[in-house]
């Protein structure tokens, strides 16, 4: 169970990355239909990767699996800062962009 949600983190991490960029690429062809509806969803990809992450680490301490904390907690607080970090930085730039525009 513990591979399957580093799994799904990653996808989901993957999934908030991609729905900002589909957002900005989408201003150009003038579809300003739902860009809301793609950046809340990126937001909350985000943070159910960040609560698998934290499910991820409950389990390893449920199973006082002590030694694989202590490797991977640096790398994994480092990792989640860049994913919150550049998800809130894309959703910003897609609300600058369509600042002003409304759905016709």
């Amino acid at each position: 169970m513990i591979g399957w949600l580093n799994v799904g983190s990653l996808v989901l991490g993957l999934i908030a990355w991609i729905l900002p960029v589909v957002n900005l690429m989408r201003f150009t062809k003038h579809e300003h239909n739902n860009w809301i509806m793609l950046s809340i969803m990126s937001l909350i990809a985000c943070a159910i990767s960040l609560f698998f992450q934290i499910f991820n680490s409950y389990n390893r301490v449920k199973s006082e699996d002590w030694s694989a904390l202590m490797d991977i907690m640096g790398a994994k607080v480092f990792v989640s800062a860049v994913l919150l970090i550049i998800t809130i930085i894309l959703n910003v730039i897609t609300l600058i962009v369509y600042r002003g525009r409304t759905s016709k």
